[in-house]
C-alpha cells in the first residue's frame, strides 16, 4: 500500500486542456506539520505556489514559483533559524514507462532531473511542489551563529589535515 504524500493535490489530464491552465496552491496547516516532520525541519510555516500547466505533446509543463517560510537546523550549532525561500521550477510531468534493464545504473542528464513520472491519468501538483522545496533548501545549512561557533570549537585546515595529525604527535615527543 502505498502512503498518501502528505501535501497531495492530484489533478487529471482531462481537465487541463489545450490552453495554460494557471493556479494556486496552498499547505494546510496540518500538511506543514507533516512535510515539517518528513524534511526532519523544526517549522514550516507557510508553502505557497503560484504555477501555470501546459499540456504538450508527450508531456505537462509545470512551472512557476513557490515561497516558504520555515526553520533549518543549523549543520553547526544545531540552532534553528528562520528562513525565507523563493523558488523558480520547471518541470516537466511525463508518463510512466516501463524502463528496459531498470535495475542497471541510469545516469540522468540535465534535462531528465526536472521529469516526473505520472501514471492514472493524473498528476499530483502538490508532491512536486513539495519534492522542489525539499531539494531547494541547503544541504548543510549555517545559521546566524555558525562562523562564531566554528572559530571556537572547530580545527582549521592545517590541524585537520593529513599532517596536522603528524604535527601534533611531533609536539608531543619529548
Amino acid at each position: 500500500m502505498i502512503d498518501t504524500p502528505e501535501f497531495s493535490h492530484i489533478v487529471k489530464l482531462s481537465e487541463i486542456g489545450s490552453t495554460p491552465r494557471t493556479g494556486k496552491l496552498s499547505a494546510s496547516e496540518e500538511e506543514l506539520r507533516k512535510l515539517a516532520q518528513r524534511f526532519d525541519l523544526p517549522k514550516i510555516t507557510t508553502l505557497d505556489a503560484a504555477y501555470t500547466l501546459l499540456a504538450g505533446a508527450n508531456r505537462i509543463g509545470f512551472s512557476g514559483r513557490l515561497e516558504s517560510d520555515l526553520q533549518q537546523r543549523c549543520s553547526i550549532t544545531g540552532e534553528s533559524f528562520q528562513i525565507r525561500l523563493r523558488e523558480k521550477f520547471d518541470i516537466a510531468f511525463v508518463p510512466l514507462a516501463e524502463i528496459e534493464g531498470a535495475d542497471e545504473e541510469i545516469e540522468l542528464t540535465e534535462e531528465g532531473c526536472d521529469m516526473i513520472e505520472y501514471d492514472n491519468g493524473q498528476l499530483d501538483l502538490g508532491e512536486a511542489i513539495a519534492q522542489t522545496l525539499y531539494l531547494a533548501l541547503a544541504p548543510f545549512p549555517r545559521g546566524p551563529n555558525a562562523d562564531v561557533v566554528a572559530r571556537e570549537r572547530l580545527k582549521s585546515e592545517e590541524e585537520a589535515g593529513p599532517f596536522g595529525v603528524l604535527a601534533a604527535l611531533k609536539d608531543k615527543l619529548p
